[in-house]
């Protein structure tokens, strides 16, 4: 691939250089150009660079078609606000290369080759912390940190217990447990059954087990509400009187 040939005019380097020594010499407003103008003086410079046989970089030419598509899009009505689009695009470019070329100049006349330069000296400074708060904000400063490092622990183990150590009781424990107790004829008021029970599912493992033992007419409720009794069914006569047990079944429902 052959050298492209780079050369550097007296008055302007590269297309948005060359736009804006056209801007400035045909007193072109930068923030409402006339691309047709503007397009107008861009291709007579072109052509006085060819008729003088210097070889056209691509950027120029890169930069005539952009101007000629914009011009091109500014034609047609239905592509107004497309073509607005390439406008402001285009003037933001022209800007922002008038600042950075107004800087570069700025720093050209500070640069020189006579310049001397020594490296920092050491400096000692006080890492002293002088600024005061309130108290107040050195407090909520305190409980926010204690906060963050609080939520990178490990949680602790009774934030499972409720999941992993919940009790679980059986129907058939229970029923064996209510048995013991109406052994030899005893009798229990139907509240004192769920006295000895400890958490939720020991009173619904105890309910069930109630519930068994009716069913199975090993036990008879006689009574209802806080009157009810609760009595072992023994020999067959009580077998025979556990109408009573339907009171029971209407107060639980």
């Amino acid at each position: 691939m052959e050298n492209q040939l780079q050369y550097k005019l007296p008055v302007f380097e590269g297309p948005l250089d060359l736009l804006l020594t056209l801007i400035a010499k045909n007193k072109i407003d930068i923030y409402d150009i006339q691309i047709s103008e503007l397009l107008e003086q861009y291709m007579k410079q072109i052509n006085l660079m060819q008729e003088n046989q210097m070889d056209i970089a691509s950027d120029f030419l890169t930069m005539a078609s952009r101007l000629v598509h914009i011009k091109s899009v500014m034609l047609l009505p239905k592509y107004e606000e497309e073509a607005e689009e390439l406008k402001k695009e285009l003037t933001g470019q022209l800007i922002e290369y008038a600042v950075c070329r107004e800087v570069a100049a700025k720093l050209g006349k500070i640069y020189d080759f006579d310049t001397f330069e020594r490296s920092a000296s050491n400096i000692g400074y006080d890492m002293t912390y002088t600024r005061i708060h309130p108290s107040e904000d050195i407090v909520k400063a305190y409980i926010s940190a204690v906060g963050r490092g609080k939520q990178k622990l490990p949680p602790a183990e009774d934030a499972f217990s409720g999941i992993v150590t919940h009790k679980i009781v059986s129907v058939n424990s229970k029923i064996i447990h209510l048995m013991r107790r109406l052994w030899h004829g005893k009798k229990l008021e139907y509240h004192e059954i769920f006295e000895v029970c400890e958490g939720r599912s020991d009173l619904v493992a105890t309910f069930l087990a109630t519930l068994e033992l009716v069913k199975g007419k090993r036990i008879r409720i006689e009574g209802s509400g806080e009157n009810a009794i609760v009595r072992m069914i023994e020999n067959d006569r009580d077998k025979k009187n556990t109408e009573s047990n339907d009171d029971f079944k209407e107060n639980i429902n």
